[in-house]
C-alpha cells in the first residue's frame, strides 16, 4: 500500500503524516507513507486545499487533518 501526504510541509501536512504512519503502526500493515510537497506533482491529483491523503493513487482526503482513527478506519476499509 502507498500512502502519499500531499502539501507544502505546513504544520498540518506534517501532523496527517505523523497520523497516517500511526495509523499504519496501529493497523500492523505493510504501507510506504510518502510526503509530496512538489506543487508540479500535487497538481496531477487535482487537489486545491491542502494537505490532502491519497491512498494507492485515490484523493480519500483533502483539506483536513484526519485523526489516526479516521485514518484507521479508512486503511481498514
Amino acid at each position: 500500500m502507498n500512502i502519499k501526504i500531499l502539501g507544502s510541509g505546513c504544520r498540518n501536512c506534517q501532523k496527517l503524516q505523523a497520523n497516517a504512519e500511526e495509523a499504519v503502526q496501529n493497523l500492523k500493515i505493510s504501507a510506504f507513507v510518502e510526503k509530496i510537497t512538489d506543487f508540479a506533482a500535487i497538481s496531477k491529483y487535482s487537489v486545491m486545499r491542502m494537505p490532502a491523503l491519497v491512498i494507492d493513487e485515490k484523493v480519500v482526503s483533502s483539506g483536513k487533518v484526519l485523526s489516526t482513527k479516521e485514518i484507521e478506519q479508512i486503511l481498514s476499509e
